[in-house]
Protein backbone atom coordinates (compact mmCIF):
# COMPACT_ATOMS: atom_id res chain seq x y z
CA UNK A 1 0.00 0.00 0.00
CA UNK A 2 1.33 3.56 -1.39
CA UNK A 3 -1.05 5.92 0.45
CA UNK A 4 -4.36 5.84 1.76
CA UNK A 5 -7.07 8.61 0.55
CA UNK A 6 -9.64 10.17 2.91
CA UNK A 7 -12.51 11.54 1.13
CA UNK A 8 -13.82 14.87 2.68
CA UNK A 9 -17.32 16.49 2.26
CA UNK A 10 -17.51 18.65 5.35
CA UNK A 11 -21.02 16.85 6.48
CA UNK A 12 -21.49 15.60 9.90
CA UNK A 13 -19.43 12.40 8.97
CA UNK A 14 -16.60 14.51 8.14
CA UNK A 15 -14.73 13.92 12.15
CA UNK A 16 -15.51 10.15 12.11
CA UNK A 17 -13.54 10.08 8.74
CA UNK A 18 -10.71 11.64 9.76
CA UNK A 19 -11.05 9.65 13.38
CA UNK A 20 -10.93 5.88 11.14
CA UNK A 21 -8.78 7.29 8.98
CA UNK A 22 -6.18 8.71 11.33
CA UNK A 23 -5.14 5.39 12.51
CA UNK A 24 -4.07 3.89 9.36
CA UNK A 25 -1.13 5.64 8.45
CA UNK A 26 0.31 4.47 11.89
CA UNK A 27 -0.46 1.11 10.93
CA UNK A 28 0.84 0.79 7.35
CA UNK A 29 3.32 3.38 7.77
CA UNK A 30 2.16 4.99 4.49
CA UNK A 31 0.90 8.94 3.59
CA UNK A 32 -2.57 10.44 4.16
CA UNK A 33 -4.53 12.21 1.73
CA UNK A 34 -7.38 14.09 2.27
CA UNK A 35 -8.88 14.75 -0.68
CA UNK A 36 -11.79 16.76 -1.17
CA UNK A 37 -13.69 17.04 -4.54
CA UNK A 38 -15.66 20.34 -5.70
CA UNK A 39 -18.69 20.62 -7.57
CA UNK A 40 -17.47 22.41 -11.05
CA UNK A 41 -18.14 25.96 -11.34
CA UNK A 42 -20.77 26.79 -12.99
CA UNK A 43 -19.20 28.46 -16.08
CA UNK A 44 -22.44 29.08 -18.17
CA UNK A 45 -26.19 29.15 -17.23
CA UNK A 46 -28.16 28.86 -20.59
CA UNK A 47 -25.92 30.52 -23.33
CA UNK A 48 -24.46 33.45 -21.26
CA UNK A 49 -21.77 33.24 -18.73
CA UNK A 50 -22.77 33.03 -15.31
CA UNK A 51 -23.23 36.25 -13.41
CA UNK A 52 -20.32 37.54 -11.38
CA UNK A 53 -22.07 37.12 -8.05
CA UNK A 54 -22.25 33.30 -8.49
CA UNK A 55 -18.19 33.05 -9.64
CA UNK A 56 -17.67 34.91 -6.27
CA UNK A 57 -19.48 32.75 -4.20
CA UNK A 58 -17.87 29.32 -5.59
CA UNK A 59 -14.67 30.93 -5.39
CA UNK A 60 -15.37 31.60 -1.63
CA UNK A 61 -16.48 28.46 -1.15
CA UNK A 62 -13.64 26.76 -2.96
CA UNK A 63 -10.97 28.39 -0.59
CA UNK A 64 -13.04 28.17 2.61
CA UNK A 65 -13.14 24.22 1.84
CA UNK A 66 -9.28 24.21 0.84
CA UNK A 67 -8.63 26.26 4.44
CA UNK A 68 -11.05 23.17 6.37
CA UNK A 69 -8.73 20.94 4.76
CA UNK A 70 -5.36 22.56 5.35
CA UNK A 71 -6.78 22.80 8.66
CA UNK A 72 -7.60 18.95 9.44
CA UNK A 73 -4.01 18.29 7.80
CA UNK A 74 -2.03 20.47 9.96
CA UNK A 75 -4.25 18.40 13.01
CA UNK A 76 -2.91 15.44 11.78
CA UNK A 77 0.88 16.72 10.80
CA UNK A 78 0.67 17.75 14.82
CA UNK A 79 -0.15 14.02 16.04
CA UNK A 80 3.47 13.28 13.76
CA UNK A 81 1.02 11.79 10.77
CA UNK A 82 2.36 12.07 6.80
CA UNK A 83 -0.49 14.12 5.80
CA UNK A 84 -1.25 16.16 2.73
CA UNK A 85 -4.46 17.46 1.43
CA UNK A 86 -5.86 18.21 -2.16
CA UNK A 87 -8.70 19.76 -3.34
CA UNK A 88 -9.90 19.29 -6.92
CA UNK A 89 -13.05 20.74 -8.88
CA UNK A 90 -15.05 17.64 -10.93
CA UNK A 91 -17.73 15.28 -10.87
CA UNK A 92 -17.09 13.81 -7.35
CA UNK A 93 -17.12 9.92 -7.49
CA UNK A 94 -14.62 10.33 -10.73
CA UNK A 95 -12.12 12.65 -8.92
CA UNK A 96 -11.98 10.46 -6.08
CA UNK A 97 -10.99 7.40 -8.44
CA UNK A 98 -9.03 9.15 -10.31
CA UNK A 99 -7.01 10.48 -7.16
CA UNK A 100 -7.46 7.48 -5.71
CA UNK A 101 -5.38 5.31 -8.45
CA UNK A 102 -2.52 8.54 -9.44
CA UNK A 103 -1.74 8.05 -5.49
CA UNK A 104 -1.76 4.42 -5.65
CA UNK A 105 -4.12 4.39 -2.64
CA UNK A 106 -4.19 0.85 -1.25
CA UNK A 107 -7.43 1.90 0.77
CA UNK A 108 -10.37 5.14 0.58
CA UNK A 109 -12.21 6.13 3.18
CA UNK A 110 -15.14 7.96 3.15
CA UNK A 111 -18.46 8.22 4.78
CA UNK A 112 -21.87 7.40 4.01
CA UNK A 113 -25.08 10.01 4.77
CA UNK A 114 -27.96 7.19 5.31
CA UNK A 115 -29.54 8.58 2.67
CA UNK A 116 -32.54 6.21 1.53
CA UNK A 117 -32.09 3.90 -1.23
CA UNK A 118 -34.80 5.88 -3.08
CA UNK A 119 -32.80 8.71 -2.76
CA UNK A 120 -29.53 6.99 -3.72
CA UNK A 121 -31.99 5.45 -6.80
CA UNK A 122 -32.58 8.87 -8.28
CA UNK A 123 -29.49 11.09 -7.22
CA UNK A 124 -26.97 8.61 -7.67
CA UNK A 125 -24.72 7.38 -3.98
CA UNK A 126 -20.37 8.19 -4.61
CA UNK A 127 -20.61 5.53 -2.03
CA UNK A 128 -21.71 3.07 -4.17
CA UNK A 129 -20.01 4.29 -7.14
CA UNK A 130 -16.80 3.66 -5.05
CA UNK A 131 -17.78 0.78 -4.04
CA UNK A 132 -18.45 -0.77 -7.62
CA UNK A 133 -15.47 0.57 -9.87
CA UNK A 134 -12.38 1.48 -6.64
CA UNK A 135 -9.30 -0.61 -7.61
CA UNK A 136 -8.50 -0.59 -3.89
CA UNK A 137 -10.71 -1.65 -0.22
CA UNK A 138 -13.38 1.22 0.42
CA UNK A 139 -14.20 1.26 4.26
CA UNK A 140 -17.24 3.51 4.36
CA UNK A 141 -18.28 5.65 7.65
CA UNK A 142 -21.89 5.84 8.71
CA UNK A 143 -22.90 9.49 9.71
CA UNK A 144 -24.17 7.98 12.88
CA UNK A 145 -22.50 4.84 14.58
CA UNK A 146 -24.83 2.32 15.14
CA UNK A 147 -27.58 4.28 13.14
CA UNK A 148 -29.02 1.88 10.02
CA UNK A 149 -30.24 3.30 6.75
CA UNK A 150 -33.57 3.88 6.28
CA UNK A 151 -35.58 2.73 3.10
Amino acid sequence: MKSILAALDFSDVTDGVVAETAVLPRAFGTPLYLLHVEAPEPAFIGYEPSPQSVRDQVAHSVAENRRRAHAIRDELIQQELDAHSITVQGPTGEKILSEAKRLDAGIIVMGSHGHSTMHDLLAGSVTKQMLNHAHCPVLVVPSSPGRSRTD
